[in-house]
């Protein structure tokens, strides 16, 4: 029975990561874009707490998992590494890898931030 049970759950891990996909794109300021309905100006800073992606035209909005990860991966990237201090370059690139949760929201597994 315990092996039939650590299988399922084995199986349903797998099967999840299975339908993950991965966007790339550009990562904005969520609450500016809802503002401004256009992505030119809302690029993300360090008090940044709503994130998006633009990613082929279509913007994806950040669950909050994905909010907080995102926001990790901005104070973390090379660039602020070496000296925080330093402004962030304005245009931030990025990899998500998660799942679509409706038309235009993304539950976040991972981002990378180049």
């Amino acid at each position: 029975m315990r092996r039939i049970l650590t299988l399922s759950a084995f199986v349903a891990v797998f099967s999840m990561l299975a339908l993950a996909e991965s966007w790339t794109g550009r990562l904005i300021d969520a609450s500016c874009y809802d503002q401004q309905k256009s992505a030119t100006t809302c690029d993300p800073t360090s008090s940044t707490t709503m994130f998006a992606l633009v990613a082929s035209g279509k913007t994806f909005k950040f669950d909050a998992a994905g909010n907080t990860k995102a926001a990790e991966a901005l104070k973390s990237r090379a660039d602020r590494s070496a000296n925080p201090n330093t402004p962030p370059s304005t245009t931030i690139a990025a990899k998500v890898t998660g799942t679509k949760d409706g038309d235009d929201t993304l539950k976040v597994e991972a981002i990378e931030v180049q």
